[in-house]
């Protein structure tokens, strides 16, 4: 079957990732098993549930991370959302909705794919999120979208306290990928 780029993508870079534990390279194999019972995987419009793309905005020299205040969630987490049929590769997508969402140009991702994967329910369906670190490029200025009530800078240490476990993993493991390159 020819599937669509983005979907094509979203395999390739599922099955290249080298998962950081045993638990991940499982929620990796779902991810994979989903994309091929369901060619719609991609897409919102998906019943069984679709992957989402992500991005967790770090500013290292400040040690700090730029948080949304979810509109319909009310919790704050990454950027991140659905992905669009004009986009390419997930990579893009998550780059798309942090930099619509953060409002900071200049966004680059690190290197090497994803850092992390997170399967959650919300009220649309089940959302399997491919998560991404996005750097902020020095003196970044915020500004708040629509699909947010609020955006603020946290201290690394000051993540836990205002977030889910799932944010928490997220910044740790942008963090080693940071130490990494």
């Amino acid at each position: 079957m020819n599937r669509p780029a983005l979907h094509a993508d979203a395999e390739r870079v599922l099955k290249e990732w080298s998962a950081p534990d045993g638990q991940q390279d499982r929620l990796r194999l779902d991810y994979l098993a989903h994309l091929a019972e369901h060619p719609d995987g991609m897409w919102k419009a998906c019943s069984a549930g679709h992957l989402t793309a992500s991005a967790l905005v770090v500013d290292p020299s400040r040690g700090q991370v730029l948080l949304t205040l979810h509109r319909k969630l009310g919790m704050w987490l990454q950027t991140g959302g659905h992905c669009e049929p004009a986009d390419t590769s997930l990579g893009a997508a998550a780059l798309r909705e942090a930099t619509e969402e953060s409002g900071i140009s200049g966004l680059t991702l690190l290197p090497g794919g994803p850092v992390s994967l997170d399967r959650h329910t919300t009220p649309c369906a089940w959302h399997l999120d491919v998560q991404y670190a996005a750097v902020a490029p020095p003196g970044a200025v915020e500004a708040i979208s629509e699909e947010s009530l609020e955006l603020r800078w946290f201290a690394y240490a000051r993540v836990p306290d205002v977030t889910d476990v799932s944010v928490h993993r997220l910044l740790d493991r942008a963090v080693e990928a940071l130490r990494d390159r």
